[in-house]
């Protein structure tokens, strides 16, 4: 154990921040500053695409109410927000009233709220791999035993964690299974139905909460190239079976990827008992979300332009996936592998052998275009023969001349 201090004499800090790691992600921020670096590291939706005319609107109404929405509002969320929360909640298929939810401080709080109220030290805990960085850096710093399970093209791989929970002795059984079961970050896969119903009884079978992350679950692509098959059901819904007493899906969501990120306004539909404790948690953490941002939120999706902004963000998206992939088949082939996602923000590449992934990222960095390595998606990190490309942020011009600047880094990369 580390007795790292701020300063001679000082108290040491705590066990797991003597020598913290931080957000892979966050890690790379320093060569943002670089002039006419192009990153397609960050999951950033595209400033171009927000609904500024709207939310400028929403904000006059927000403020023409008078004082109350600069005062403290409740830990659970303003009544009027969680009203509408559950309605788009329904939309997805899911059964929600406002008092089956709490307002957060974007999803990632509530994730982290879960992880204080159920995770102890040395605590099992599942995630899909390649996983969501945060998700992954929360659970480290909670001490808990992070077990990985695979993913193929389907999302999870069940009949893998079936195997799984099969070996564990029952006190090594895992508390919870973290997943993003539509268009994972960072791979970019749709759980599929069967999967996603064999995931819900294991959960029943073995005990164990399922957090549903969906950021990106309005942002499906393939409905706009005419296939009406519609999205298989959320595990939440699944999770609703008649006759049973408790749904072991919580469901987590947000405003960040569809409307805008800074009104950090996220949500969570669970157990009551389970809201309970997480309201009990933030009561801590930051007392209650900001009511001026939930304020003009409510007003915003009030004002029934949310439709058109998700379907405009969808269209848009399509659009500069497509120029990324198209553009990776053709610069990259033989070097660089990736399959067209159908919804998200991400693009998963892997690595042929005769690339060295650490020379591929440096070679990137000169010719100013940033991505991130594949080990940030891993619990134990290290080398790993892929990387995350996110396409929402810039526009297809954009996309093609950062494709052509890592088909650059891609030659000089090559062992």
């Amino acid at each position: 154990m580390t007795t790292a201090t701020a300063f001679p004499g000082a108290p040491a800090f705590a066990a797991m921040f003597a020598e913290p790691a931080g957000s892979p992600i966050r890690e790379l921020f320093p060569y943002l500053s670089r002039p006419g670096m192009i990153s397609l590291a960050g999951g950033y939706p595209s400033p171009s695409l927000f609904d500024t005319e709207g939310l400028a609107q929403a904000a006059l109404e927000a403020m023409a109410d008078g004082a109350q929405a600069l005062q403290y509002g409740p830990t659970e969320g303003l009544p009027a927000l969680r009203e509408l929360l559950a309605d788009l909640t329904r939309e997805r298929g899911m059964q929600a009233q406002a008092d089956d939810l709490i307002v957060t401080t974007g999803s990632q709080q509530a994730f982290d709220l879960i992880v204080r109220v159920l995770i102890e030290p040395g605590d099992t805990v599942l995630v899909e791999v390649p996983s969501y960085p945060a998700a992954l850096q929360a659970l480290r710093l909670a001490q808990a035993r992070i077990l990985p399970v695979p993913m193929d093209e389907q999302g999870l791989q069940t009949e893998a964690l079936a195997e799984l929970l099969r070996t564990l002795p029952a006190a090594r059984r895992p508390k919870l299974l973290y997943t993003v079961p539509n268009f994972s970050n960072p791979r970019g896969t749709l759980l599929s139905a069967d999967r996603r119903a064999a995931l819900v009884q294991l959960a029943r079978t073995y005990g164990f909460w399922i957090v549903e992350d969906d950021p990106y679950g309005e942002l499906r692509f393939d409905r706009l190239d005419g296939d009406a098959s519609p999205m298989p059901a959320n595990l939440r819904a699944l999770g609703e079976a008649p006759g049973t007493a408790v749904n072991p899906v919580v469901y987590l969501s947000s405003l960040s990827k569809t409307v805008a990120p800074a009104l950090r306004v996220g949500w969570m539909v669970g157990d009551g008992a389970l809201l309970r404790r997480c309201t009990i948690a933030k009561q801590t953490v930051d007392l209650c979300t900001s009511p001026l941002a939930q304020v003009v939120a409510a007003r915003y999706l009030q004002g029934g332009r949310y439709a058109a902004t998700v379907h405009h963000a969808r269209t848009e998206y399509q659009r500069r996936m497509q120029a990324l992939v198209r553009g990776i088949t053709a610069s990259l082939s033989g070097r660089v592998h990736c399959e067209p996602p159908s919804g998200g923000m991400f693009v998963w590449a892997t690595l042929s052998p005769g690339i060295r992934p650490r020379a591929l990222f440096d070679a990137a960095v000169a010719q100013q275009v940033l991505f991130v390595p594949g080990g940030a998606f891993y619990p134990d990190g290290g080398e790993v023969r892929a990387l995350r490309l996110s396409f929402a942020a810039f526009d297809v011009r954009q996309i093609e001349e950062a494709v052509r600047r890592l088909a650059e880094a891609a030659r000089q990369a090559t062992a």
